[in-house]
């Protein structure tokens, strides 16, 4: 079986596993950590994901996404994110599950606290509640009501990979967020994925 062929069966595999497990259990923290599991075992097979097959972005775009699996009705959609040092993307919501492991190179995460109550159109205040470095044999999950930030450091390109509920062209309710400011605002879609 060739490379690509194992990619697919894995990336398929997967998709069916998380489909199954939330039919059956419904969706918590407890069933994404198992798919998150599932998940960082096929972030650790490095060789499906290289740069012959997932190119690095143009340095002004400083992020490519690439789309590898998902269902025709764009759920249980996993991308392959390859992200240059210097990437930062604020605070934002996914408005599905999320789950992110690394196959090269490391991501700072920052989780945060909604402070207010969210009923002032256009503000919110946010407050850290831990950062996360995902690094390979790592990753995290988070809940649809989730906000996170991203930054990536040092000098290594990083490419890790992101399971999400819906895929992220079809969210159109995420809001991103500025701590300065204090302000809130839909989100754009960002980067034009790619197919995997």
């Amino acid at each position: 079986m060739s490379i690509s062929e194992e990619r697919t069966r894995a990336a398929d595999g997967l998709k069916v596993f998380a489909q199954e497990l939330i039919a059956s259990e419904g969706l918590s923290r407890a069933v994404l950590d198992r798919i998150l599991d599932r998940l960082k075992a096929i972030a650790a097979r490095a060789d499906f994901w290289d740069a012959d097959n997932y190119a690095e972005p143009e340095q002004e775009e400083r992020q490519a996404r690439y789309r590898i699996v998902g269902n025709d009705d764009d759920t249980y959609v996993l991308y392959l994110n390859v992200m240059l040092p210097g990437k930062r993307i604020p605070p934002h919501d996914h408005t599905t599950w999320a789950c992110v492991a690394a196959v090269d190179g490391i991501e700072e995460n920052r989780v945060y606290r909604r402070l207010d109550d969210g009923s002032e159109p256009g503000k919110a205040k946010l407050e850290v509640e831990r950062t996360i470095e995902i690094a390979p044999g790592s990753g995290m999950a988070l809940m649809p009501e989730d906000i996170h930030s991203v930054f990536i450091g040092g000098t290594q390109t990083i490419r890790h990979l992101h399971f999400y509920g819906r895929a992220l062209e079809t969210l159109k309710d995420r809001t991103i967020f500025n701590l300065e400011n204090g302000t809130c605002r839909p989100m754009p879609i960002g980067v034009k994925t790619r197919q995997g």
